[in-house]
């Protein structure tokens, strides 16, 4: 740990006094809404609900991703964003005009991705999924992105993601810690996927954290890794580059938590520099002069820009020239460790056809 991270830790242990008043006032919500004085509503299509209790990185974009793959094919999908540091206010669908700026990187890239899934954000939920419906009355599935906390809507099923290096049963309360939710939560959510693990992760190491999180007997636990592909050009995706040793890569990066990425290049290439923005940084002008300065300076005779997908949709605004430098997108996929995909993929399936089966006899 070095000096700046001691003294961060430092200095967030002073703020504990904010972290105790911070969670008495989550905890009464809580309360609110198990006792029904809060109200939750529920929605007579399958919602299924993607957040974590703590903020930063846990892969919630990603895990989108991974659903709409699973589904896309056997359901016609919507997914629901808040649009973090959009431009707009209030509910907005997404179109073929649409930009980064008034709906969010993520809910960009889910749209430039899936052409066939509809993509809206909105800050209220529970206001916005009868805007959507009325829009895109053909949706039949629901996914509900970064939305664990917003319990003014009762999703149909959950899915909490704790990353496996920051699990939050070792967290604390903001501004402390990084959770934003109650330890206990955990017990809404259907299924719990530990994020982030190593591609081999030990059969005991899995039972070790099987254990700290104390699934329910109705919770199923999954264990996830990060796949990373080919990365891409971000203007001509046609233009492919293989990451080797023989590479130098200037990395730039403007998400939650680069680390994975980090160790991933440290084992892939010769070396890299790290370019760092916040969390959802809209890029400027100046910026990018600041990237190609920082690329003209690494020395090996085989070098490229890496960015990742969600920075990409906020720099492709700069077109032309993005043409002119070697900036390529690497691609990331959540990856269901122990051979389980096949059983995360029936769970979700058998929630859908239920739900389905149960709204039909009511109907009758």
């Amino acid at each position: 740990m070095n000096l700046a991270d001691i003294t961060l830790q430092s200095f967030r242990l002073l703020l504990l006094p904010f972290a105790l008043v911070y969670g008495i006032i989550i905890r009464v919500r809580n309360i609110l809404y198990d006792k029904k004085v809060l109200a939750s509503t529920a929605f007579n299509l399958p919602v299924i609900c993607v957040g974590n209790l703590s903020v930063g990185g846990t892969g919630k974009s990603p895990m989108i991703e991974y659903l709409v793959r699973l589904l896309k094919n056997d359901y016609q999908l919507a997914v629901l964003s808040r649009g973090y540091k959009r431009k707009t206010k209030g509910y907005v669908l997404a179109n073929d005009q649409t930009t980064a700026l008034e709906i969010g990187d993520e809910p960009m890239q889910f749209y430039q991705k899936f052409p066939g899934v509809s993509v809206a954000v909105g800050e209220e939920r529970v206001e916005s999924v009868p805007q959507l419906l009325q829009d895109c009355p053909q949706t039949q599935v629901i996914l509900l992105d970064d939305a664990f906390q917003h319990r003014a809507i009762t999703p149909g099923f959950s899915i909490l993601l704790t990353e496996a290096n920051n699990l939050f049963t070792r967290d604390y309360f903001l501004p402390t810690g990084d959770l934003r939710d109650e330890k206990s939560s955990y017990k809404r959510a259907d299924a719990i996927v530990i994020t982030k693990c190593n591609p081999g992760l030990a059969e005991a190491e899995k039972i070790r954290l099987q254990r700290e999180i104390r699934p329910l007997p109705h919770q199923r636990l999954y264990f996830s890794t990060i796949e990373y592909g080919t990365p891409y050009h971000i203007m001509e995706q046609q233009q492919e580059w293989v990451l080797d040793r023989d590479t130098e890569v200037l990395l730039v990066t403007g998400i939650a938590n680069s680390e994975p990425l980090k160790r991933y290049l440290e084992e892939k290439v010769w070396a890299y520099e790290n370019l760092s923005f916040s969390d959802h940084h809209i890029f400027s002008i100046d910026d990018l002069s600041s990237v190609r300065q920082a690329f003209n300076k690494l020395t090996h005779t085989r070098k490229i820009i890496v960015t990742t997908e969600k920075d990409a949709v906020r720099l492709v605004k700069f077109g032309e020239a993005l043409r002119q430098i070697p900036m390529f997108v690497l691609p990331i996929r959540h990856k269901i460790l122990f051979g389980e995909e096949e059983k995360f993929r029936d769970q979700l399936l058998e929630f859908i056809r239920t739900f389905e089966q149960q709204h039909e006899s009511t109907e009758i």
